[in-house]
């Protein structure tokens, strides 16, 4: 899928993406939303049970590996449906919401918590901590993995805005992806996230 992710991405920036078999795109579409469900509600946050820390760790990189897995899935997806003179046929609203449900979701839950610790909920039961200075006394140090999360993300969100100027999307939708590009603005150390939903809420407000 990473390499489908990458590939789809060249076959865009050469424009002929179009040249591909309708029938065989659809299919394609419709295999990628099953892979993309698979990890759009996982929560990758550590299970402190009584798991020891081998058997944690283990099973947050199982996690991690699906969930990376249906980024690439997304980002594919919506390369495709972002290349030049597509047919009406690949705009498949139930893979449109799939992706941004996952994206939704793994802003939420996945990256805001890491990225800025305003957003991490205390797993003593406290709630989700909100005070000033967990966020100065936050590590900018990141996993690999992570940042590779938020990168691939980022390109979904920005790609996102390219969907909205191409195909007319339901009002549901449309509340969905403006909701989407006005929370970066609230969370830390997203920068490069914020630019790419200046971006989504610039198409949106342009409809």
């Amino acid at each position: 899928l990473s390499e489908l992710g990458s590939e789809s991405a060249k076959i865009k920036a050469m424009g002929i993406m179009d040249k591909l078999s309708t029938d065989k795109t659809v299919k394609v579409l419709n295999i990628l939303e099953k892979n993309i469900q698979d990890g759009s509600k996982l929560s990758t946050l550590l299970n402190h049970n009584n798991d020891t820390e081998d058997e944690e760790r283990l099973w947050r990189d199982l996690i991690m590996e699906r969930v990376t897995k249906s980024a690439d899935a997304c980002l594919t997806a919506i390369n495709i449906m972002t290349s030049p003179n597509m047919p009406k046929a690949v705009y498949i609203e139930d893979v449109i919401e799939r992706v941004i449900q996952y994206t939704k979701f793994h802003l939420q839950n996945t990256l805001y918590p890491q990225y800025d610790p305003v957003y991490r909920v205390d797993p003593h039961g406290g709630g989700v901590l909100s005070s000033k200075a967990k966020r100065a006394k936050c590590s900018t140090h990141k996993q690999r993995v992570i940042v590779m999360l938020y990168n691939k993300v980022c390109d979904i969100v920005s790609s996102l805005s390219e969907l909205l100027e191409i195909q007319l999307l339901t009002d549901t939708t449309i509340l969905q992806v403006s909701s989407m590009g006005i929370t970066p603005f609230f969370v830390e150390n997203v920068s490069e996230l914020q630019l790419c939903a200046i971006k989504l809420v610039t198409a949106v407000s342009t409809l």
